[in-house]
């Protein structure tokens, strides 16, 4: 009798639906380990567990090259990185010890363009601290907030998720400037190109959405900020290390940066001691700007799909 195959999911969202999940792995006849973590597998405990799986769905885990070099020398064939963003996933590694990954790229766009969007109005009309206040002291806060018709936005990256923000930037009345040095400005109406950091001093809200990788890692740093326009509003919801945190603090500090809305940070999960939650204008989110049911479902369907065909398994696609 042959061993069924054994496949490791380490992302969170996908872990969240594993009771709907978990019988399209059985009905394949794959054995699948629902990993116990709020956020990411250590390196060290990945090494010593994923030998012994055929398969590896990644969420956020350190996919390094030595974790990859365990997994093959044991029986992993096959890996898919859950999501769009691939910075902590080592394809070079994987290539050369002949292991097919892949990701699932243009996902997630609608969903953290919402989040963006979302952030956006709560910084301009500082409805979150408004909560707060209510909340917690019993007041009756009515700070004056900003319109945003007008409004200039810089916006850092114009893949899927920048397009789709773009879009709902536009429709607020909203000018952007993109920095991607993909775009061609005019290719959408109304968005305008720049090369970082060049017109900073016009925006009034800097939003990043653009993936991590050796141009834009600490991007956002203290050289930027004489740059920016005094009150700038900053909104990331791209990956953490595009912004260099002390460099946000001196913003925040010296009232250059108004506020700011983070659904990513350098160090996550936020550390207790960071001088970044002394400041009550701004919002906190938990690297959760893509996670709906129905966006995470489709994406964790998209996932196993592609962890099967290259174990060789039937299709999930329904219909």
């Amino acid at each position: 009798m042959n061993t069924p195959l054994r496949v490791l999911v380490t992302c969170p969202p996908m872990i969240g639906q594993q009771r709907h999940l978990h019988p399209i792995f059985t009905g394949a006849g794959i054995d699948v380990c629902w990993a116990n973590i709020t956020q990411t597998m250590s390196e060290e405990e990945l090494i010593a567990t994923l030998p012994g799986y055929d398969g590896w769905i990644i969420g956020d885990d350190p996919a390094t090259r030595a974790v990859f070099a365990a997994g093959c020398a044991g029986n992993l064939k096959a890996a898919v990185k859950w999501g769009v963003g691939v910075d902590n996933v080592d394809f070079a590694a994987a290539g050369e010890l002949g292991l097919s990954v892949v990701n699932t790229p243009g996902v997630f766009g609608r969903e953290v363009a919402d989040i963006a969007m979302g952030y956006v109005i709560g910084l301009a009309r500082e409805t979150f601290l408004i909560d707060r206040v209510i909340r917690a002291e019993n007041g009756w806060p009515k700070p004056a907030g900003i319109s945003l018709a007008g409004k200039k936005v810089a916006l850092i990256g114009l893949g899927d998720i920048g397009r789709q923000t773009a879009r709902r930037l536009l429709a607020s009345d909203m000018e952007v400037i993109a920095y991607d040095p993909a775009y061609v400005s005019g290719s959408i109406a109304g968005v305008h190109a720049a090369t970082w950091p060049d017109q900073l001093e016009l925006a009034d809200f800097v939003v990043f959405t653009a993936p991590l990788n050796k141009t834009t890692r600490g991007m956002f740093n203290k050289e930027v900020l004489p740059l920016l326009k005094k009150g700038a509003r900053i909104v990331n919801v791209g990956r953490g290390p595009l912004i260099i945190d002390s460099a946000l603090v001196e913003g925040l500090e010296t009232g250059i940066v108004h506020s700011a809305a983070l659904d990513v940070f350098e160090t996550e999960p936020l550390p207790d001691q960071s001088e970044l939650r002394s400041f009550p204008r701004c919002i906190f989110g938990s690297h959760n700007a893509s996670n709906t049911s129905d966006a995470a479902l489709r994406v964790s369907l998209l996932a196993i799909e592609l962890l099967f065909d290259r174990l060789g398994r039937p299709s999930t696609r329904q219909g």
